[in-house]
Order: structure tokens, then sequence, then C-alpha cells
């Protein structure tokens, strides 16, 4: 069923695979609404599996490419099947839509999709020199029209900006006092790694600021945010993630609890 919504398009194939997992499409559509919450998908309401025009089902290129990035990211298994240009069942072979993936060799994905009111529609992704980036294109006249003006925006993109690593996850980025805690500091730093795509030969402008709670009070689980990491290029945000505590801190003894609350009270006098 997977292999038919992705490398066919299969509308049937999209209504059976809901069904089974929830029951009823409308339950599964209810299921794709809190995903899309999860993932920040703010200008998209999902009414069904398979696209198909109804009221009060929408998207945007946006949040299709966010969609796209999660997807890259967290089904690596399953998505090298976006770039499988066919694939046979039942004695029955279905081709993939997406014209890139036999003229782009950099190109591994994604979806193609079509409905008279939405016109020819492609999501397209590319790797190049371990640079990925995503595209989309909607309501254009043609299959092969969306194909050109994402190679456009690919080649636009990889000509004109580079990717950097800022920030490697799960390291240490700053120590911050604990209050109350078994121990007296915590290290906090990424729970991923950050990168920032900017316009080529703006390495040097890029600015990273770290804000850290001013009272982080014990108990501390690992994994919380206590704080962020922003990357800004000429005044603008570029990148931005959680500052987090990258292992747990467990509430001190009475007499830390005591010593500290005394500390602390002081520090609000001096702060009047």
């Amino acid at each position: 069923l997977l292999k038919g919504i992705i490398i066919q398009s299969g509308n049937d194939a999209s209504i059976a695979l809901a069904e089974h997992i929830a029951g009823q499409e409308s339950t599964f559509a209810d299921m794709m609404n809190q995903h899309a919450a999860r993932l920040g998908m703010k200008n998209t309401h999902f009414t069904n599996s398979d696209g198909l025009p109804i009221e009060n089902h929408y998207t945007t290129a946006r949040d299709l490419a966010t969609l796209t990035r999660a997807l890259i990211k967290e089904f690596p298994d399953f998505y090298p099947w976006f770039s499988q240009q066919e694939f046979t069942y039942n004695k029955i072979t279905q081709h993939n839509r997406n014209l890139l993936l036999g003229r782009d060799e950099s190109v591994d994905g994604v979806k193609t999709g079509f409905t008279d009111d939405a016109g020819y529609c492609l999501v397209a992704s590319s790797l190049r020199e371990g640079m990925r980036l995503i595209s989309v294109v909607m309501g254009t006249k043609s299959a092969k029209a969306r194909a050109n003006e994402n190679q456009k925006l690919l080649n636009y993109g990889f000509r004109f900006f580079e990717s950097h690593r800022l920030y490697e996850g799960k390291k240490s980025l700053k120590e911050a006092r604990v209050w109350k805690g078994a121990d007296s500091t915590v290290e906090l730093g990424l729970a991923e790694d950050l990168y920032a795509t900017i316009p080529r030969r703006h390495y040097d402008d890029l600015k990273a600021t770290i804000v850290v709670d001013k009272k982080i009070t014990a108990p501390v689980k690992e994994g919380d945010k206590y704080g962020s990491v922003s990357v800004a290029l000429k005044g603008e945000i570029v990148s931005q993630k959680d500052l987090i505590a990258l292992k747990s801190v467990e509430t001190g003894n009475i007499f830390r609890r005591t010593y500290d609350s005394i500390m602390m009270m002081m520090e609000k006098s001096d702060d009047k």
C-alpha cells in the first residue's frame, strides 16, 4: 500500500491504509492534523487522506516543505522509496510521475500531485555534495512544467546558497547554575545538529546568540528546555533551536535546598 501511495499516487491505497490504521478516514485525517500541528504546519488542515478537493482541506508550499523535511529525517528507511521510478505488483508495473527522477541524478524524491483546482504540483528534494534542498511548486499547467520549475528552483538554490553545521547535537554549549539540586550545575546543548543555509560568501556575517533561563531549579530532566540558540544574518533569524539539559539533576538534600532558598531570596533582595 505504501509503495502504491508513494510511487503511483494511488488514492485507493491512501484510503485503504487510512481505514486500516484508524478505522475510518475522518479519524485518520484527525491524526494527520495532530502530526501537522506537531511539525508546526500552521496553515494546513486535512479532511481526507487522498488530497482530493473538499471543504476545509488545504495546505501551503511552506508547510509541504516542512512536512518533507520531517519525512526525510524521521523515516530514513522508507524515504528511498520516493526515488523509485517504478514497481510491479500482481504483474502490473506502476510508474512514478516525478519526471526529475530520470533527469537529475541528485533528485531523490519526493511527490507529485494533481487536481483541477490545484493544478500540477510537485515537491522535490535534491542532495548535492552533502547539502539538501527541498523545492515546492504548485499550480502549473502540466507535468513537464512542474518538473521544469522545480529544476529551476533547485539549480538556483545550489548555485547561490550554502549550508553550514554551526553546532553539533548532544555537545555541551553552556554550563548553567542549578538551584536546589544534587549537582550545582548542568550542561546545556542541542538535541540535534544546528545548520544554517545562507547566501554564499556570507558565513562571516552570521551571529549566534545563546540565551539561558535565569533560574533553573531541580529537579532537572534530561531533554527539558532551558533556553535557546539563535543564529542571525544581518539581523534576521535564519536558524533557531531549543537549548536543552544534556543530563538529569535530581533534587538535592534538605541542607542544599535550604541553603539555595536563602541564596535565592538574597538575590531577589539585591535585585530590588
